[in-house]
Parts: structure tokens; C-alpha cells; sequence
């Protein structure tokens, strides 16, 4: 028996075909991107790279030219090295030499390389009530704050921020117990708020206050003592330890940092026309 066909059903037929062909297509391309779709890297850093605005304008950067996302983790130093420890982190990017160093021997990192550099720097009313102003050394600075009983307000969250601070005290032969020492437990962005607020003292990272400095009322009174320098490094988490790691995806991103293109990117970040970081992966 033959069957014939119409115009007007062969009509149909390619309608219906085409239909289902266009309907599919959603599917194949989401099929396609959940197969390409990276997986994303878990970066624990300081609040200073956070706060400063650092990030904001380096990761987009990195995660359109390399299809990485990455997930921040903005704490102190000792919280995001906890973090690396505990394998809750693929890498970190932070800034206390002497708990870095012992994050690496301890077995928790692998490759730290040098990235960047600012500089610490002690800030307080603008009338100066302590006397900074005058001196050069940031210990005795410390020193006169306790004596002329002013308020100074402490990180106290073990930060890079915090333990350089306390590396100060110890300089100084002070204990900070006197009754204007506040530790709050917070990062530099409240700090360097509730100082301006209760008009005391504080010390902050160079890239955060030059990020926050137009809404405070608050000046920088002592920089340049050589104790003051502030260096980051970038050190991913020893895959040896947590084997479902995303090293692969950490590893990208610590060589795309260090690159001249990275390096570039960072020398490049301003604030009010100010640079907040020195590039310097080679360690200089």
C-alpha cells in the first residue's frame, strides 16, 4: 500500500522536527558548560587584600582570561592559615613572615613564592595628643601612647596586622594592659573606623587605610621605620595532605600573580592616585 504524503504534512513534519531540534538546544549547552565549567579555587587571605580593593581588581581579570572562579576567604593571617591547615583552602596569600615560614615547615604549604610589598604605618587624631608625630621609631611611638594614657584600638584577631603589632609591644618592653588598650577582635576596616570614631590610635596596612583614609578622621603620624615593612606571599596548601585539593586551579593562579602580566596588574591598582601595593615577586 502506498502512503502519500502532502505539502501540507511534509509542512508539519519539518516543523515538528525543527521544534524538537530547537528544544534540545538548552540542554546540549548546558551539557557543554557544565563539561567545561571549572572547578573553583578557594583563596584564604587577609582582610587587607579585601578591604583595599586589591582583589576586586585582580580576580575578575584573572577569572576571564583563565575561566577560573574563585571563592575569597578574607580573614586574618592566623585564621587563613587555620584555614590552609585544616585543607579549607587550595592556597593562601598573606603577610607574617615568622607564621608563614612555619605553616611551610610543618608540612601545611608548598612553593611559597614572594608577591608583594606596602608598608605598615601608625595613624591617630590629627591633633596628636601622644606626640607621634616627632619620633621615627615605631616602638617608642607605642610607648608614648601608653604614657600620655591615650586609646589605642588593637586588631586582636591574630592577623599579619595584629602580630606585627605585638612584634611592637615586645620592642617597646611594654605590656598592653593599660586601660586604653582596646582589642576588639576585627579586621582593619572596623579597626581603623572605631579609631576614628573614638579618636585613638591604631595600626593598619598602608593599602587599607589608603582605602578607607576619605572617611576618616584620622592622620598618618608615624611611617618609614624599616620594622614597619610589610610583605605578602602566596603559598598553596600541600596537596599531600588533602588530596581533593584544587591544586591544578590554585597552582594557575599563583604563576598568573606572579607573572609580569600579574605583577603588572598589581603595581597598576591605585587609590586617590596612589599605588597601595609594590609588585615585587622576585622578592627584592
Amino acid at each position: 500500500m502506498n502512503i502519500m504524503i502532502t505539502g501540507t504534512v511534509r509542512q508539519r513534519l519539518a516543523l515538528a522536527l525543527s521544534t524538537a531540534l530547537l528544544l534540545s538546544l538548552p540542554l546540549l549547552s548546558t551539557a557543554s558548560h557544565a563539561e567545561s565549567a571549572k572547578a573553583p579555587i578557594r583563596l584564604a587571605t587577609t582582610t587587607s587584600t579585601e578591604q583595599s580593593g586589591l582583589l576586586g581588581w585582580l580576580l575578575p581579570q584573572f577569572t576571564k582570561e583563565t575561566g577560573y572562579p574563585v571563592q575569597v576567604m578574607a580573614a586574618g593571617t592566623g585564621q587563613s592559615l587555620k584555614m590552609g591547615e585544616n585543607g579549607d583552602a587550595d592556597l593562601v596569600m598573606t603577610h607574617a613572615p615568622s607564621a608563614e615560614k612555619a605553616f611551610v615547615e610543618a608540612g601545611f604549604g608548598i612553593e611559597p613564592v614572594h608577591l608583594m610589598y606596602n608598608d605598615f604605618v601608625i595613624v591617630g587624631p590629627s591633633q596628636d595628643p601622644a606626640g607621634l608625630g616627632k619620633l621615627h621609631d615605631a616602638a617608642k611611638a607605642l610607648q608614648a601612647i601608653k604614657d600620655k594614657k591615650q586609646t589605642f584600638i588593637s586588631r586582636g584577631d591574630e592577623s599579619g596586622t595584629h602580630i606585627k603589632e605585638k612584634t611592637l609591644w615586645q620592642a617597646a618592653d611594654v605590656k598592653p594592659e593599660f586601660a586604653g588598650y582596646k582589642s576588639i577582635g576585627q579586621g582593619m576596616g572596623p579597626t581603623l573606623t572605631m579609631a576614628s570614631e573614638l579618636g585613638a590610635y591604631t595600626l593598619t596596612d598602608r593599602g587599607t587605610w589608603l582605602a578607607y583614609q576619605s572617611k576618616l578622621d584620622l592622620a598618618v603620624l608615624l611611617e618609614g621605620d624599616k620594622r614597619l615593612f610589610n610583605p605578602y606571599q602566596v603559598i598553596l596548601v600541600n596537596p599531600k595532605r588533602y588530596p581533593d585539593l584544587n591544586t591544578e586551579g590554585a597552582r594557575t593562579l599563583k604563576n598568573w600573580l606572579v607573572s609580569e602580566h600579574g605583577q603588572t596588574l598589581i603595581g597598576d591598582f591605585k587609590v586617590a592616585g596612589q599605588a597601595l601595593f609594590v609588585a615585587d615577586a622576585n622578592g627584592k
